[in-house]
This record gives C-alpha cells, structure tokens and sequence, in this order.
C-alpha cells in the first residue's frame, strides 16, 4: 500500500542511499555503498562556499570486498563531496580497519569501536551498518541456501534464520503457515534457542556450486 497523499508541501533535502553488490572474475564480492545528500536550494557552506541547488552536499562511498564466508578481504572509501573540503576526505584511509571483519560476527558492534566518533565519518560508518544484510541479499539463492532446510537432514531441525525476526513473518502469521508450513505455530523452548540473526545466518549451508571462490 502506497503512503497517504500528502498536503501540499515543497521538496527541502534529499538523500538517496544506494548499495551494489557484484560478482568478481576472481570469485569475490565486492558491495558498493553511496550516501548523497542534496539541498533544493542553494546552500553557503561553514567554510564561506556556496554550493548551488542540485550540487551534493555529501557524496560518500564506501566499498568492501568479501569472501562467501562473509570475511572483508579489502576496504576503501571515498568523500567526493562534503562540507569541509581538505579535512573530511583525511578519513577515508581509516576504513581500511574494516579488513580482517566478518560481516556476521558483531560486524557492527566492531566497526562502531573502530570507526565511532572522532575516528571516522558519521555519514561513511553508517553506511557500514548496511553491509551486513545486502551482503546476505546479494548470497541468496547463489552463495547460501535459504530456503526452507526441513529436507537437509544436517539442518532440519532449525528454522530459516529469517523466520520470527519481524511482523510478517511471526511463527504465528499467515505467511508461514503458506510458505514454510513446517514451522507455523512453532514456540522456542526459550529465548536462546534462536541465536542473533546472523549466528543463524552462519548456519546456512553453502550453495554446492559456490562452496569457495574460484581459483
């Protein structure tokens, strides 16, 4: 459902955020993260510049390469646009702590503590906080297997990490009961039989054919 028409109104800031993830001939991954934030108007900057309507205010990128074991094998970013030109951009070699991460083990607990604050750029290190999932989007179907696993006798007895996570697809909704039958009404014991979402997302198996990167 679409959201309500709003009242008459006029359009003052935008920002687009925009993730990417591509298949390498080496058989890496690399996601491409962008934030951009533009103003309708023409803005005079801190630093006594004017930035005319439609030039970005910020135009941030950050990209990250992994292995299908979710490791970050290399790192980079990039501050094409930003208020404080010749200061903000100094950060960018700083995103190179991200290598050695896994995307699901405290991925963003530990890029917090590396890239928090004074030791990175707000805008760059929320961008960290989406790898995670569009990471496990872009797998989906060709890295990892995410179907209903009740036929894997290695992993019948667990259900999708996905399940039980959000509204649409509680235990008890309708959309289990339709897609994985198996699992409608399902209670836990207790509330550490599930671990986090990406300990269950750990558990997945791997694709046979992309069980490890091409040589």
């Amino acid at each position: 459902m679409p959201l309500p028409q709003p009242v008459n109104r006029t359009l003052r800031h935008t920002r687009a955020i925009t993730a990417e993830v591509f298949l390498r001939d080496d058989g890496l991954w690399d996601i491409d993260t962008r934030l951009k934030d533009m103003k309708a108007r023409d803005l005079m900057l801190f630093t006594g510049q004017l930035r005319p309507e439609g030039t970005p205010l910020h135009d941030l990128s950050l990209r990250i390469t992994i292995d299908t074991q979710f490791n970050i094998v290399d790192a980079a970013a990039s501050s094409d646009w930003n208020p404080y030109p010749g200061y903000c951009e100094a950060i960018e070699p700083a995103y190179r702590q991200l290598i050695g991460l896994n995307l699901l083990k405290q991925f963003r607990a530990a890029a917090r503590a590396r890239l928090g604050g004074t030791d990175g750029c707000t805008h760059l290190t929320e961008l960290c906080g989406l790898l995670p999932t569009v990471a496990f989007q872009a797998f989906a179907g060709e890295v990892i297997r995410t179907r209903d696993p009740a036929s894997d006798p290695a992993h019948g007895n667990q259900p999708p990490p996905q399940l039980n996570r959000c509204h649409a697809l509680s235990f008890q909704g309708d959309a289990v009961r339709e897609y994985f039958p198996r699992w409608y009404g399902h209670r836990p014991a207790d509330a550490s039989e599930r671990g986090s979402f990406s300990e269950e997302l750990a558990k997945l198996p791997v694709t046979d054919e992309n069980r490890e990167p091409p040589a």
